[in-house]
């Protein structure tokens, strides 16, 4: 079985995660059930990944900063997830190569393309997405995996907040990196303003 303990971690901290958040996940139904796919949205705060696994019934490896792996257990650990490490200081071959191997395999692999968490939030230089790197789109290309955009929206505020995902469509990127690039961005902003809606809303309701 692929990534045993991801699936006992999952089985048994996400009733918690459940309790503690109240996540909702919509459109989940759009991640294929079976084949490459590439999951790719916005990165919103520190337990997005967790979000990402609540969303999908599919096992997820997810590209991950290489700090996270600094000594042996939480490398084991990280790993035994279905992590990859990514030093995001450098053109990270070996991150590269192994998403590729992911996606060659027939597997899901996670990605939060703004590379970081954005933190522009209640700043003077608030922006809704950060650049997104080429990383998704240039995977989907060379392995001809769709892309399922999501977006990751509400607050991780413990037993009163609300955190959504939402995914969109499936589809197939063509050649032109730079275009394509923009267009998942498009995507990604689009379904963030759905779910701020949806926060907003939840929010108004509680008052």
């Amino acid at each position: 079985m692929e990534c045993i303990l991801y699936r006992i971690v999952k089985f048994i901290l996400y009733p918690f995660y459940v309790i503690i958040f109240h996540p909702v996940a919509i459109g989940r139904e759009n991640i294929p059930k079976e084949g490459n796919v590439i999951l790719a949205g916005n990165h919103s705060g520190q337990l997005d990944a967790a979000q990402m696994v609540y969303g999908s019934k599919r096992v997820v490896h997810m590209l991950a900063k290489k700090e996270l792996f600094s000594n042996f257990l939480s490398n084991w650990f990280f790993r035994s997830m279905g992590g990859i490490p990514v030093n995001r200081k450098i053109h990270d071959s070996n991150a590269k190569n192994a998403a590729l191997e992911i996606l060659e395999e027939g597997k899901v692999l996670g990605i939060f393309p703004e590379g970081t968490v954005n933190k522009t939030f209640g700043t003077p230089d608030e922006v809704d997405l950060l650049p997104f790197k080429f990383g998704a789109v240039s995977f989907a290309s060379k392995t001809g995996a769709p892309i399922v955009p999501f977006a990751i929206c509400g607050k991780y505020k413990m037993f009163s907040g609300r955190k959504y995902i939402i995914y969109g469509k499936p589809y197939k990127v063509g050649d032109d990196l730079e275009k394509e690039n923009q267009i998942l961005m498009e995507k990604v902003r689009k379904l963030k303003i759905k779910g701020d809606k949806l926060y907003e809303i939840e929010k108004c309701r509680k008052r």
